[in-house]
């Protein structure tokens, strides 16, 4: 495709405004243009593109006819047209966001928000460094022009260089407020990065977060970290460029300073404003992709049993193209700031506890560290051998979190990363494992803050509206049907008896995990998951297809089956079977009509 009109790399519609009030900032803009004209020109006859040449031609003869005594009309005229192209692109943006459907989800509205954010930060970075091309090349004027005039002093009169030191004055005058006018541009910059930063950090992420506890323990939630990738590595980059934006501010300011330059009272602030910037937002971006989990127990993660393996994953949520020479290595430990509790078990970390971080274990490209055979294995303690039997907490609601450590260093910039899974629960035999989960379900319903490891020495109570949720996960995660609300009504009258509402009714975690239920010798937890490994072993087809009624009550199956012809039954879990039963019930009518 032959261009036929011609195009021009860096028109900045701020520039050419600024430059109807300054002739020279105008000469400069005007000699630009010329130039970029001549070098398309240039082109075209390498290329033997004759039309293309001759209207190249053309538009050059017309613009020093018409502008090169007056180069302030140029810059009055291309202002003008630049201005309303950005009200045609404003219309246009205008008129698509109208036609978008106002019933799109929040989700759609908060991202779309974000993008237009990032695309703005973008955008004023390009124009700060539109902005730091057109200071050079004032300062490599008033630089010629000031050594022209020393070299000339000499052979001037007085009342010459009186004039000279005049117009230079005025150029520096010029100069220093061009330069206070790039500084403040940087700094509304860096206000709109950090704005980004927040909403990124302590919205976004933490949502995506509070996700991941959701889903660990069966919630149907997208935990993707491809978008958050996307948006955190555009803003690295772009706090990367103001980074090396600001380092070139500091070379101009050495070659050309003078009395309360702004280049050297209030640039290093900001650059140390970007550095800053860049180190919280890479130390938010290391996260824990993928949290411990045995493979044998894919549907409890959190729950570690000594001596088996488990995998975890950490990721940057930065991609970074070239890292440079130094090799990001991950080290993982265990219980880096552990609670002094008496009785508090430690545990090493066996297997390769150093890993490099890499881009062939990430479907996206990423940098990330999949840890695949790592082992816990508990410290003998100095008196008694294994462990304790003073501990103020019971194995199972004993939590630990295993810690990742790396160190950044990229374009100047050095960082240690730290971050941590969710916490876990450690078990030594298989006979703890139903235990360990019920507090990994407890703690990821009721708690977001994973330091809060000594969780279980005071479980708040959990609200039925949160438990009813979770219970409801248990089924939906392990097969294709989640309960109902006729069978969490039932579940509700179990544990609360009888009520109109149980929205306001609240459970302790010693009565939904540890005390046995009325007339039995079992927990309601352990009821419930007998349940649930019934159906996963025999019965998961017809539970799928909805053939098991499940949790009823005797006295709501009498109603139901009450007037039925005979041979009407139904299928409901046994309430008396702790490894999980199942119970037919029928209509069968007698003789005597009964």
């Amino acid at each position: 495709m032959t261009s036929t009109e011609p195009k021009f790399a860096g028109v900045n519609e701020t520039a050419w405004e600024d430059a109807i009030t300054n002739y020279s900032l105008a000469t400069i803009h005007y000699q630009n243009l010329l130039d970029q004209i001549n070098n398309q020109y240039s082109r075209f006859m390498q290329e033997k593109q004759f039309v293309c040449q001759h209207n190249f031609k053309k538009y050059r003869q017309n613009m020093q006819e018409c502008y090169g005594e007056d180069p302030v009309l140029l810059a009055k005229v291309v202002a003008a047209r630049l201005k309303q192209e950005r009200k045609i692109l404003n219309a246009v943006v205008e008129d698509q966001q109208t036609v978008l459907d106002t019933s799109q989800p929040v989700d759609f509205a908060r991202h779309q928000d974000i993008e237009q954010k990032i695309n703005g930060l973008k955008s004023g970075v390009q124009a700060c460094e539109q902005e730091l091309k057109f200071l050079e090349e004032q300062q490599d004027e008033f630089d010629f022009k000031y050594k022209t005039c020393k070299f000339q002093e000499s052979h001037s009169s007085p009342k010459q260089v009186e004039e000279e030191m005049k117009v230079l004055q005025n150029m520096l005058n010029i100069l220093d407020n061009n330069r206070k006018k790039v500084i403040e541009k940087f700094s509304e910059l860096l206000k709109e990065a950090e704005k980004l930063l927040d909403t990124l950090v302590k919205e976004e992420l933490a949502e995506w977060k509070r996700r991941q506890q959701k889903a660990c323990i069966g919630a149907p939630l997208d935990v993707s970290l491809d978008l958050l990738e996307k948006w955190f590595t555009a803003t690295a980059l772009c706090l990367f460029q103001v980074k090396r934006l600001l380092k070139k501010l500091e070379e101009l300011g050495i070659k050309l300073t003078y009395d309360k330059d702004p280049f050297k009272t209030q640039r290093p602030d900001l650059e140390k404003q970007a550095r800053g910037l860049l180190t919280s937002l890479m130390q938010s971006a290391f996260v824990v992709e993928t949290q411990p989990c045995m493979p044998i127990q894919g549907k409890m993660p959190l729950v570690l049993r000594t001596s088996s393996q488990f995998s975890v994953k950490p990721r940057l949520l930065v991609k970074l193209q070239e890292v440079g020479t130094h090799l990001m290595k991950v080290k993982a430990c265990i219980d880096k700031n552990s609670p002094n509790g008496k009785g508090y078990r430690k545990f090493n970390i066996l297997g390769t506890t150093t890993k490099a971080m890499n881009t062939m274990e990430s479907k996206s490209g990423g940098l990330c560290a999949d840890f695949r055979h790592l082992q816990l294995k508990e410290q003998k303690s100095g008196i008694g051998g294994k462990g304790s039997n003073e501990a103020s907490l019971v194995v199972t609601e004993e939590l630990h979190v295993i810690s990742f450590e790396t160190e950044l260093v990229y374009q100047e910039l050095n960082v240690v990363l730290e971050t941590c899974s969710l916490p876990i629960v450690v078990i030594s035999n298989a006979s703890q494992l139903l235990s360990g989960w019920a507090s990994v379900v407890w703690y990821n319903m009721l708690c977001s803050d994973s330091k809060n490891l000594m969780f279980f020495s005071n479980p708040p109570l959990a609200p039925w509206s949160q438990l009813s949720e979770a219970l409801s996960w248990q089924f939906s995660s392990n097969t294709k049907r989640h309960l109902d609300a006729d069978q969490l009504s039932m579940l509700a009258d179990k544990l609360f008896g009888a009520q109109q509402n149980y929205a306001d009714c609240c459970i302790t975690w010693a009565r939904f995990s540890k005390e046995n239920l009325p007339n039995q010798n079992f927990s309601f937890w352990l009821w419930l998951q007998g349940i649930l490994e019934l159906i996963k072993r025999y019965l998961e087809d017809i539970w799928n297809d909805g053939n098991i009624i499940g949790f009823l009550s005797r006295k709501r199956e009498r109603s139901l089956l009450k007037k039925k012809p005979t041979g009407t039954f139904l299928l409901r879990f046994s309430e008396s079977c702790k490894d999980g039963g199942i119970t037919f019930s029928w209509v069968e009518h007698l003789t005597n009509g009964k």
